[in-house]
């Protein structure tokens, strides 16, 4: 192979020169100007309910129908903080009611579907609706689309409850 020719050579170096100069332009913000903000790093998850028109800001990460029972309940509990019944339960309770509840994709509560009602307490059934209605969006079942899980109440005469994923047991 001959040695480059003196032109040759020139344009080789303007060349690379012009090819470093794109590159370093790339990499450097001009004098003055403002520098690129890193990315924020990935906020944690959200802990507790997020209600929005459009579905849950909340995801969950459960895999199976039970698992998600875990993301549901914690939701409910979350909105009503000042509902839930304090420690263990006592042994009569006014009224036990086992409910399916369907989720959609985005977390909207499509359908619920009782499997054992406390008909001896009507306003019962009609509070667990209202409490599982108003509570729509729930967390997105986003592994699994949407979900039918099943939970089961437990309503002490107060007006209080705990739900039976969430107990803390029963005397």
């Amino acid at each position: 192979m001959s040695e480059p020719t003196p032109r040759r050579f020139w344009l080789l170096a303007l060349a690379s020169a012009g090819v470093a100069a794109i590159v370093s332009a790339c990499k450097t913000a001009p004098e003055g100007a403002a520098p690129v903000a890193k990315p924020e790093p990935v906020p944690e998850p959200v802990i507790g309910p997020i209600a929005g028109p459009s579905g849950s800001a909340r995801a969950s990460a459960a895999a199976t129908p039970r698992a998600y029972r875990q993301s549901g309940a914690t939701h409910i509990y979350g909105l009503n903080a000042n509902r839930i019944y304090k420690g263990r339960m006592p042994p009569l309770l006014y009224a036990i009611g086992v409910i399916n509840v369907e989720i959609n994709q985005v977390g909207i509560v499509t359908r619920l579907d009782w499997m054992r009602a406390p008909r001896h307490a009507p306003e019962v059934i009609a509070e667990i609706e209202r409490t599982i209605k108003a509570a729509s969006p729930f967390p997105a079942p986003v592994r699994i689309g949407k979900v039918v899980y099943t939970d089961t109440w437990l309503w002490h005469k107060s007006g209080k409850f705990q739900l039976d994923t969430l107990t803390e047991g029963q005397d």
